[in-house]
């Protein structure tokens, strides 16, 4: 690798870091699976697959570089989150915002490659994944909206893929944002007294880490009704049941990893366990959908 390919790569690592690239294994997955239960009934082409996952991607960045470049002065502050790249000055505030309105540009037309009702809906779509951004700062359901936000994408790629919505793939939806939002609360527990120090809005700020383990716990219960609805709802096979019974044990085993006198875990459970969920979610989905 040349001193040039060095740089450019050094950069992409950077800006990875940046937005924690590495988290899109969280959410990718479920919209993954919106492809799989809408190419039963409209046919997917590499092509529109290929845009489906840039679009995805690029609306990510777009939402995480905002997040970093309307944070700042809290991120800045806060131990947990002062070693981020546009914190350190690896990356300066000017660039990210640059970086945010050309993965928003991408985001846009992408959507504009997969038709008009996605151009149209991109605009509120990225409305919604900006504002996220400020709910902290004045209620303690900023969790859910993230949850939301996050949540909107498996019904986006449906209508990515048909041109319409169809009503079933909001319980797929419904079960992203309320396993986001749970997981959310659980990594908020971190930074519970620099909340409450900085008056950011946070469960755990407001409740205490036992009450929000509580909600969390209930938030995953969700999750797990409505992942055993869209069973019923596409008539996925039996092999299905076997992964979502495998998800409900890491759920439960996440929930045994944080607790309120140990939450030294909460980046395994927020990781690790989270990401093993999100891939057998996809591959219970993709083994119910074609008999695997």
């Amino acid at each position: 690798m040349g001193a040039r390919e060095a740089i450019i790569w050094g950069k992409i690592q950077t800006y990875g870091r940046l937005i924690k690239f590495s988290h899109t294994i969280f959410a990718l997955p479920f919209a993954l699976g919106a492809v799989l239960l809408a190419n039963r009934q409209h046919s997917v082409t590499p092509r529109t697959l290929l845009i489906i996952l840039i679009a995805m991607a690029s609306a990510r960045s777009a939402a995480m570089g905002f997040n970093r470049f309307a944070d700042y002065r809290y991120d800045r502050l806060n131990p947990r989150t002062a070693g981020r790249p546009n914190i350190t000055g690896m990356v300066d505030n000017g660039s990210v915002l640059a970086f945010v309105l050309i993965s928003a540009a991408v985001f846009i037309l992408c959507a504009a490659f997969l038709g008009r009702t996605c151009l149209i809906l991109s605009f509120p779509v990225l409305g919604v994944l900006f504002f996220y951004s400020f709910t902290k700062r004045f209620t303690s359901m900023s969790h859910l909206f993230l949850g939301f936000a996050i949540g909107l994408a498996p019904a986006g790629a449906w209508v990515a893929v048909a041109g319409y919505l169809d009503s079933r793939i909001l319980l797929l939806s419904l079960a992203l944002m309320t396993y986001i939002a749970g997981f959310d609360i659980l990594y908020a527990c971190q930074d519970i007294e620099f909340d409450r120090g900085q008056r950011l809005f946070s469960i755990p700020a407001c409740m205490g880490v036992r009450s929000a383990l509580r909600v969390s716990i209930a938030l995953h219960a969700v999750t797990f009704i409505c992942l055993l609805s869209v069973h019923f709802a596409f008539g996925l096979g039996n092999i299905y049941l076997f992964f979502l019974a495998v998800i409900s044990a890491l759920l439960i085993a996440e929930h045994r990893l944080v607790r309120p006198d140990c939450l030294e875990n909460i980046n395994i459970a927020f990781f690790h366990v989270n990401s093993a969920i999100s891939i057998l979610l996809f591959l219970g989905i993709l083994a119910g959908t074609y008999n695997l």
